[in-house]
């Protein structure tokens, strides 16, 4: 068949369905039990929350995707075509911060998992640095093997990861003691204060949902695929944190919990024996293995889209044999690898909070104004039915974003403002140069 060619070299259903399951749960489940066990049991509500917050995201980019089929840049892609050139570049700008700052805290996580087989990594930086640069620069080199090869691997990974996480998260409901739930809200604020912390926090367990969206060229029936595999992905990822959450925080207790780097793990202990706490941080370090892969996969795509449209420098547009934006991505992984060996001064679930916030700001500024676009794009369209619905989609959409937003805090909110402003300047030098190419 003529259509066969073309497609074998592209991300069917369940590779782009592990794209999203991948880079959601590598991003947010290793540490964020411990992240949120201070909190009290209030934390399952701001579970609760996110997953509504996100489920509204996840529509607006299921129907984005197919108003703009075959069009790579998710977030980028969707604000430009709503709000024109400097909008974009601000989205495109933010997000590649955001996925630098995530694929350091997802590196940090990967070493976490480690320490269990290897307890220097807890106690040496300089360990912890060479490993979590190895673990970087294997993936960039696989990665710039080609998509397929990317996918295959997240599709495996996404596999073997599910099931010690279903493990825990399943077994851990007959071993839960209820009084670790215990004060409910141990904060020592007032509940609505504690649940918007929570929600923060949480919200970032659900970066990644637009990841099937980002390469949506080399993605097999985009109009259709993208749309399924990001809401299949956001429920599958929603059942792991909400019974993980749960069962973890019902098994250990809340001080313990609070000081753990390996949570999943310290569960299993507790449940299965010693020897699960082996085969549980195996596949915590396999799953923050394949979200890295996903995540770089990702970091090459969105300034390869923006330099194509002549608004980054034309370097990241260049692709080796295999259609890999190769310079992007090593460019971008420079910068992960500064980003953790920086943050290798604090405890790893105080960077891990550190890095979580700011990529909650800047990747939630992309949202924000791609939940906006989302009106535009069907008003361009001259889309006649169903406006009722899109606008209250995007208005509650809109308004998780913000609320994501205001709950990084003020000194979160500082850093992220200055790095969007840092944009302003390249995005200025950026037009002057194509101006002066073009005369």
């Amino acid at each position: 068949m003529p259509s066969l060619p073309p497609n074998k070299n592209k991300l069917g259903l369940w590779t782009s369905t592990s794209l999203v399951i991948g880079n959601m749960i590598g991003a947010g489940v290793f540490l964020m039990p411990s992240a949120m066990a201070s909190f009290g049991s209030i934390s399952l509500l701001g579970w609760v929350f996110a997953a509504i917050g996100a489920y509204f995201l996840a529509r607006v980019f299921s129907n984005l995707s197919k108003l703009l089929p075959q069009v790579s840049g998710g977030p980028y892609a969707y604000t430009r075509s709503g709000f024109g050139d400097f909008a974009g570049f601000l989205v495109a700008w933010c997000y590649w911060i955001a996925v630098s700052c995530a694929n350091a805290a997802i590196t940090i996580s990967l070493v976490s998992a480690l320490t269990a087989f290897v307890p220097a990594l807890g106690s040496s930086a300089t360990a912890s640095i060479i490993t979590g640069l190895a673990a970087i620069w294997l993936l960039t080199w696989i990665n710039t093997r080609g998509i397929i090869v990317s996918g295959k691997l997240q599709l495996a990974t996404t596999a073997l990861k599910i099931l010690p996480l279903l493990v825990v998260a399943v077994g851990g409901l007959f071993f839960i003691r209820f009084d670790n739930f215990l004060p409910f809200n141990n904060s020592g604020t007032s509940i609505p204060t504690a649940i918007n912390a929570t929600v923060t926090l949480a919200m970032f367990a659900f970066v990644g949902i637009e990841s099937a969206a980002i390469p949506a060229a080399d993605v097999e029936d985009a109009d259709k695929t993208v749309s399924k595999a990001t809401v299949i992905g956001l429920g599958i990822a929603t059942l792991i944190y909400l019974l993980g959450s749960i069962s973890i925080m019902g098994v250990i207790p809340v001080q313990k919990l609070a000081q753990s780097a390996t949570p999943y793990a310290d569960a299993a202990e507790i449940m299965f024996g010693n020897s699960a706490r082996y085969w549980v941080s195996a596949g915590i370090a396999i799953a923050a293995f394949g979200s890295l892969n996903g995540w770089i996969l990702i970091q090459g795509q969105i300034p390869r889209s923006i330099a194509k449209d002549n608004l980054f420098p034309a370097i990241f547009a260049r692709e080796n044999k295999r259609d890999v934006p190769y310079v992007g991505m090593v460019i971008n992984s420079v910068m992960v690898s500064v980003f953790m060996a920086m943050n290798y001064t604090k405890g790893l679930v105080e960077q891990f909070k550190f890095l979580m916030l700011l990529s909650i700001f800047t990747v939630f500024v992309s949202y924000l104004l791609t939940m906006a676009s989302y009106v535009i794009i069907r008003a361009k369209q001259n889309i006649k039915t169903g406006w009722t619905g899109a606008v209250v989609l995007a208005i509650l959409a809109f308004a998780y974003c913000l609320w994501g937003i205001i709950g990084a805090g003020e000194l979160t909110v500082f850093y992220g403002f200055l790095f969007m402003a840092a944009g302003i300047p390249v995005y200025v030098w950026i037009r002057l140069v194509n101006k002066n190419i073009n005369q």
